[in-house]
């Protein structure tokens, strides 16, 4: 059964540090940046909305050194996305040509980001190293982005605080590689608190961090099924949230200087101008104002430990993604169902951007082993493939060494 803690930052970086000294010849410096999975909160972030993100001990780390020359050159045995080339193989980064629909696209828009910024990035070599699993809503674009980040502005001299880091890593993304996320992702990435949730306002991006419970484990469970976000759903559903809020913000006269945005509407509000909506533009945004709603309400339902209210608040959360925002599957609406009828879950539900990737369940710890084996065993029978999983926890956020 694929199941146990993930290959862990520390071990990942000690192969990393022997590899980087057999191909160099030299003692490299390290970036450290966590993937993430999402308690409860999505497609809000874009949204200016809440989000309940959690930095986890998936891991992307960068050996890094200077070089003499002003290039940049990358190598991963990890990331193989795109059309060109394969693990193992080393791109140099060309921050003045486009993007090539590679892994080495995110960190060539960091670069770019940090050129532009006036940051004086010395020539280097990067070698990177990652059990973030890709195409798998956990961030493992985030993670590159935030890991690049820090390794370039340490050669560069110079430091940014992580608020300022995840902006940059999310311009990279939006400008550059050409995803429009939020800033959820980035953020928690650099942020990220052990043992605790983080409360995000996407709109002023203040943080709040938010213990999670004792004896309770997060376990992130695999459909198997990869998303391709890039491939333009994403981008579609970010563009029916946009026409949804300029309807409302003309049906309720708002100051127009600002961007309209679901954050400002309640339910009232969408359902009073259903009419002037399609249904799928109506659907999608009441996704978003109710999910702001079940955020909320999850870390009131922390707060006092009622873990049932937060459960209930996963579940609609789920179903509010399959049936209004449609970025749910056959895979995820299986585990989701298994995993709700078993012993010891306090609440399951997709996460991430959808079109695949993974659930987050919340488990008693008591019972997380019997859990697992009994979410291969079921799932197998129902899609005919057993799921991969991770038993994980709330980790610090990125840092260099």
């Amino acid at each position: 059964m694929p199941l146990g803690r993930p290959v862990n930052e520390a071990s990942g970086a000690r192969a990393l540090r022997e590899h980087f000294r057999r191909r160099h010849g030299r003692e490299p410096r390290f970036a450290h940046a966590p993937g993430r999975v999402n308690l409860i909160g999505e497609h809000t972030d874009y949204n200016d909305g809440f989000a309940l993100p959690v930095a986890i001990d998936l891991w992307t780390s960068v050996a890094f050194a200077p070089r003499e020359e002003a290039r940049w050159l990358v190598r991963s045995e990890s990331f193989a996305i795109g059309v060109e080339g394969a693990p193992g193989d080393q791109v140099e980064l060309r921050p003045d040509e486009g993007p090539r629909v590679h892994w080495s696209d995110y960190p060539t828009g960091v670069l770019r980001m940090l050129l532009e910024t006036g940051v004086r990035v010395p020539g280097a070599t990067l070698e990177f190293a990652s059990d973030v699993p890709a195409g798998a809503g956990l961030s493992s674009s985030a993670a590159l982005e935030v890991a690049t980040a820090n390794a370039l502005l340490a050669l560069a001299g110079e430091e940014r605080d992580g608020a300022e880091i995840a902006l940059l890593c999310q311009r990279a993304e939006n400008e550059f590689v050409g995803m429009r996320c939020g800033i959820m992702d980035q953020l928690v990435s650099c942020l990220g608190r052990a043992g605790e949730a983080m409360l995000l306002d996407c709109r002023t991006r203040a943080v709040r961090f938010v213990p999670l419970p004792t004896g309770v484990d997060l376990v992130i469970v695999s459909s198997m099924v990869r998303h391709a976000l890039a491939a333009g759903e994403y981008n579609a559903r970010r563009s029916e949230c946009e026409e949804a809020a300029r309807i409302l913000a003309e049906e309720a006269g708002r100051d127009a200087s600002r961007p309209p945005s679901l954050r400002d509407a309640t339910l009232a509000d969408v359902e009073h101008s259903r009419s002037r909506m399609t249904d799928r533009v109506f659907r999608r945004a009441r996704h978003v104002v109710t999910e702001n709603e079940r955020v909320l309400e999850t870390v009131e339902a922390l707060a006092v430990g009622d873990l049932e209210r937060v459960g209930g608040a996963m579940a609609r959360s789920h179903a509010s993604l399959r049936d209004d925002f449609e970025v749910s599957c056959r895979e995820l609406d299986s585990l989701v169902e298994i995993a709700s009828s078993e012993p010891g879950v306090v609440g399951a539900r997709m996460t991430g951007g959808g079109f695949g990737g993974c659930t987050v369940n919340l488990v008693r710890s008591a019972s997380t082993r019997s859990f697992c084996e009994a979410v291969c065993e079921r799932q197998a029978a129902a899609t005919g493939q057993a799921p991969d999983l991770w038993v994980t926890s709330a980790v610090s956020g990125a840092r260099v060494e």
